[in-house]
Parts: structure tokens; C-alpha cells; sequence
């Protein structure tokens, strides 16, 4: 089975708040047979309801590059009034996508999907307009970087010349069709670190946000090239693999610590992809038999950090129907429930929204329910304290009305998220 991320969109434009009046929550369908109605004894006291808006390749936000810097400002405004208007309570704002930034950073150039130019000021703060309209708005703002994609091509001379990727091209490895920086480079990791941690300082974010890209996805037939790191680094280690393991797990670690120095009530979150090993490979893992395993080919041990204590919650993206056979959400919601178990780390579930009605997926796909049921199946799991949905542009959308009826049937009050 191959993996499903968030690299698989296509650009679409984003509607306005108004756009979104036909399908707004009192035009949502009323629970029916197979769906979920809610009742006042499964409404949580504390609920997380989340939203990725995914700047990178101007998935969700802006629409296009080199809008004009107000037409951008309403672009996201109407994006975070469409979040209350679905009584959701958090959005989740990619705002370092390829080693770049969207304020004005010290560190790394801004974005090119704002102004269409790496290292152009877009004319505003949109990093900063995000913390006060969201908090404005009764919305928590997590702020979700990258840490180690630069470009989504192979070219440095496509970087603006000061780019630290360029400055320090011992940093680089061409990899899949993209650049990264090095992982097992204690120079780089402290550097991604400083980056990320200058947008803790300057705002008051809710959380920091990572998603499931550490090392990068396989890719056949070619290697990832840090012969040279893992030679200066790596005595010590059985394998390769645990030294990269290693190095992604002191990435987490000290983010952590660094995280609480610099702003003390900041959570700190990660997205991974869903399955952390199959059990096929590991007892612990789970009854799945998907093509990537997290800790095998991402080097990213995420039911460690979680049993570690080392975040403060967990998104798995479980972004497969429930049935699915190598990847079975009815088997898989239960397993993270049981990795957060006797620990101190909350539990949200990542939901493929993006799916809904999208030919050549699996025929739940095509059923408005299908996520409204994943929803209530989350209910028998007390441990599951929210879900986050993928992603804006489809929120807006509503395709099948599948966002429509999670509202209706799930959403009807508004709830503040866990702290």
C-alpha cells in the first residue's frame, strides 16, 4: 500500500466566509440512521476541533501568489471565520513550509506563496495577524512548522543567495526530487531549532506543530546520502537506522525542553503518519499492514515520545475508512488509544476530509457519514480528545456535505479545546 500525505493536493482557491452561506451549519442534515446524533450525554465538557491550513504549494492559503497583502489578510480571515462558523475551536497554521518563514525572521527568508519571491516582505505579518484575529475569534492558533524540508525542487541557485542553504551547503542533501537539510548534522538541528523557536518567541502561540516529515519518504531506487554525517557521528549506533532514529529523537527532545524555556504554556504537538509499526514487525505495533511504518522509514519513534512524555499531544493522520484492510481506522484508533494510555499526552485523531467524494477512493468515501462515524466510533475511546481535519480549503468546500453532517451531528454547542 503506498502512503497517503499531505503532498497529494492540488491547488484550489479559497472561498470566502460568504461562499460558504449555503452550506453553512443550520442548512447541515439532521442525524439519520448510520450517522451520529449527538445527545447531552456524549457532549464533552473539553473537545479538541482543529483545522490544518497548509500554505506550502498555496494548498489552502493564500489562493495564488502575489495577491495583494490585503486580499491575502481576508483570505485568512474568512478562513478562520468558516472555523467558528463549523464550531471548530483550533487552527493549525503551516507557517514555515520549505525553510522559510511567514513573519519576519531573522533566520530565514519569507515564503514565496505569499509574495511569488522567496525573501520578498509580503507588506504585513501574517504569522502575527493569525495569533490576534484567531484569539480574537475564541480559536487556539498552533503554529506548525517543517523542520528539515528546504525545496521542493533540486536547484540551490533557485534559493534567495542568502538562504542559509545556500551559505551552508554542507547542510544539503538532494534527495526525491528535494532538498533537505541533513538530520544527523548536530549544526543543523540547532539551527531548524533557533528558526522555529524565534516564531515561540515573538507570539504568543498556543502550540507548536510538527507533522509526519523527519527523514524523508522512501523513495526507490535512491539514497539517502549522509555517508559523511554518519561516519563523523555514528560510532556507537548498531545500524544506521538507530543513529537516525537517534538524531530525530534528540531533534524532539530538546525542542521540547527549548519549547517550555521560551513560553512556558506553548504545547507542543506532532502529526505522524498513522501506523508506527506493523505488528507483523513488532508485537507492539499495531494489526496493519501498510507499506510505511514510521519508525523504520521515517526514523521517527513516535509511540516512544509519546510513552516519554516528550509532547504534549499526538494527531496520528489515521486517514483511511474505517474496514480498510492494510490500514483499518477501527483498528488503528483503538492502538493510539492505548499508546496515550497512563500518560500525560492528549490523543487527537487526523481526519482525510479530502477524501470525501474523490474518485478511485475506496467506495466509503463516496458515503456524506463516513467521517461523522469515525467521530462517534472516537466516543467509545475516552482517550481520543479530539480530532483535526485536512484540511481548510476542504472545510470550505464541505465535499458531500461530510463536514456539513459532522457539525450537525457532533459540533452542535461550542466547546473549549483540552489544556
Amino acid at each position: 500500500m503506498g502512503h497517503i500525505t499531505r503532498r497529494t493536493f492540488t491547488r484550489g482557491a479559497v472561498g470566502t466566509a460568504g461562499a460558504v452561506a449555503s452550506a453553512a451549519v443550520t442548512g447541515a442534515p439532521a442525524a439519520a440512521a448510520g450517522g451520529a446524533g449527538d445527545t447531552e450525554r456524549h457532549r464533552p465538557v473539553r473537545q479538541f476541533r482543529g483545522v490544518w491550513i497548509a500554505t506550502v504549494a498555496n494548498t489552502d492559503w493564500p489562493s495564488a501568489p502575489a495577491l495583494p497583502a490585503e486580499r491575502q489578510r481576508q483570505e485568512l480571515l474568512d478562513l478562520l471565520d468558516v472555523a467558528v462558523e463549523r464550531r471548530l475551536n483550533a487552527v493549525v497554521l503551516q507557517v514555515r513550509p520549505t525553510a522559510d518563514a511567514l513573519w519576519p525572521s531573522p533566520y530565514e527568508p519569507w515564503a514565496q506563496y505569499l509574495s511569488g519571491t522567496q525573501g520578498q516582505d509580503p507588506g504585513w505579518d501574517p504569522l502575527g495577524t493569525a495569533v490576534h484575529e484567531a484569539h480574537r475569534r475564541g480559536l487556539e492558533l498552533h503554529a506548525w512548522f517543517n523542520p528539515y524540508r528546504i525545496a521542493n525542487h533540486t536547484d540551490p541557485s533557485r534559493l534567495v543567495a542568502t538562504h542559509p542553504a545556500r551559505l551552508h551547503p554542507e547542510w544539503v542533501v538532494t534527495y526525491g526530487g528535494k532538498l533537505y537539510y541533513n538530520p544527523g548534522l548536530p549544526e543543523v538541528r540547532g539551527f531548524v531549532q533557533d528558526a522555529m523557536l524565534d516564531a515561540v518567541r515573538r507570539y504568543s502561540v498556543d502550540a507548536v506543530h510538527w507533522d509526519d516529515y523527519f527523514y524523508p519518504y522512501p523513495v526507490a531506487g535512491q539514497v539517502f546520502d549522509d555517508d559523511a554525517a554518519y561516519a563523523r557521528y555514528g560510532s556507537g549506533f548498531p545500524d544506521r537506522a538507530a543513529w537516525r532514529r537517534d538524531n530525530t529523537d534528540r531533534l524532539v527532545q530538546e525542542m521540547a525542553v527549548r519549547i517550555k524555556r521560551t513560553r512556558p504554556h506553548t504545547r507542543f504537538g506532532i502529526s505522524p503518519f498513522g501506523v508506527w509499526r506493523n505488528r507483523a514487525t513488532d508485537p507492539l505495533g499495531s494489526d496493519t499492514t501498510a507499506g510505511v511504518q514510521t519508525y523504520d522509514d521515517l526514523h521517527a519513534d513516535t509511540r516512544g515520545w509519546v510513552r516519554k512524555e516528550w509532547i504534549d499531544y499526538i494527531v496520528p493522520q489515521v486517514y483511511w475508512n474505517i474496514g480498510f484492510p492494510p490500514a483499518d481506522y477501527a483498528e488503528l484508533v483503538p492502538w493510539w488509544a492505548e499508546v496515550v494510555s497512563g500518560t500525560r499526552v492528549d490523543l487527537y485523531v487526523g481526519e482525510a476530509l479530502y477524501k470525501v467524494g474523490v474518485a478511485g477512493q475506496p467506495a466509503a468515501w463516496q458515503d456524506q457519514a463516513e467521517l461523522s462515524r469515525h467521530l462517534t466510533f472516537d466516543r467509545d475511546y475516552p482517550q481520543v480528545r479530539g480530532n483535526i481535519f485536512f484540511s481548510a480549503k476542504h472545510v470550505v468546500a464541505d465535499p458531500l456535505g461530510a463536514m456539513s453532517r459532522v457539525v450537525a451531528d457532533h459540533y452542535r454547542t461550542c466547546v473549549r479545546p483540552p489544556r
